[in-house]
């Protein structure tokens, strides 16, 4: 390629760019609004707000997966001041409640290992351990998982699949999406978000990358990678905090609502 081509293609790119980001931050406006939440526009952290805890936003974003309309349903029927009951009453008032691939045991395990780390220490201080050396979001998650793993160390294949696992590597690991949810809402303050949290900085989240998100991002050239993972969400992550390097994620909700209504 020759350099006058490679300058022009640099121009192109960067006049994209500046398109795609004018266009996005009309979608954030737009769509950083308590209105984009309702019964007819369902998502997990409705009933997350309705309590305004880091515990219970766990529980809500750990079920995030599915249907926003079925989520949303199966959230509501649960009872979330269970978190601060014995376990015998934790088993015995969740026996028929199940998930997609969560059975009644699961879905016990994760309000028993929930309720005794919450007598420990906040999900805050947790993380926060994790994270606080080098800004590692990644890290900081890996932190709340080995507490989990150890104050209530229960294995299925479902409880696997709503907890997840221990990340070592990007590529090729899971995209962590409902993880990366719960810090956009713990860590984000806005119409949309909760900010429960103080401790992290919002620029160093990675986006919740899901299906939705991720088709937008390579249709708009956001995104090159073709492989939907961790190492996916950090590249689009790190393209987004060319738009807005204090808040690189709060093109989220807009990315995730273009995907949904197929507006891209």
């Amino acid at each position: 390629m020759s350099p006058s081509t490679k300058i022009k293609r640099d121009k192109v790119r960067k006049q994209l760019l500046h398109d795609i980001k004018t266009r996005l931050d009309i979608e954030v406006a737009k769509r950083n609004d308590a209105n984009e939440l309702s019964q007819s526009r369902p998502d997990p952290i409705i009933p997350a707000k309705v309590h305004n805890d880091e515990y219970i936003s766990l529980i809500c974003t750990m079920f995030g997966y599915g249907r926003a309309d079925a989520i949303v349903k199966f959230l509501f029927s649960l009872d979330f001041s269970l978190l601060d009951a014995d376990e015998e009453t934790i088993k015995n008032t969740l026996q028929h409640h199940y998930y997609r691939f969560q059975n009644s045991q699961d879905v016990q395990a994760i309000f028993i290992a929930l309720s005794r780390l919450k007598k420990v220490d906040t999900l805050e201080q947790i993380f926060y351990s994790g994270y606080q050396q080098e800004h590692n979001v990644i890290e900081g998650i890996n932190s709340v998982i080995k507490k989990i793993e150890s104050i209530y160390p229960y294995k299925s294949r479902g409880y696997r699949f709503l907890m997840g696992s221990i990340t070592t590597k990007r590529k090729g690991a899971g995209a962590l999406k409902r993880w990366m949810m719960f810090l956009r809402w713990m860590v984000r303050k806005d119409h949309i978000d909760m900010g429960l949290w103080h401790l992290v900085n919002k620029k160093d989240l990675i986006i919740p990358l899901d299906t939705h998100t991720f088709h937008v991002a390579q249709k708009l050239g956001l995104l090159q990678r073709k492989t939907y993972d961790l190492q996916a969400a950090i590249e689009l992550t790190e393209c987004l905090r060319g738009f807005d390097p204090a808040d690189p994620i709060k093109y989220d909700f807009a990315l995730y609502r273009l995907g949904q209504e197929r507006l891209v």
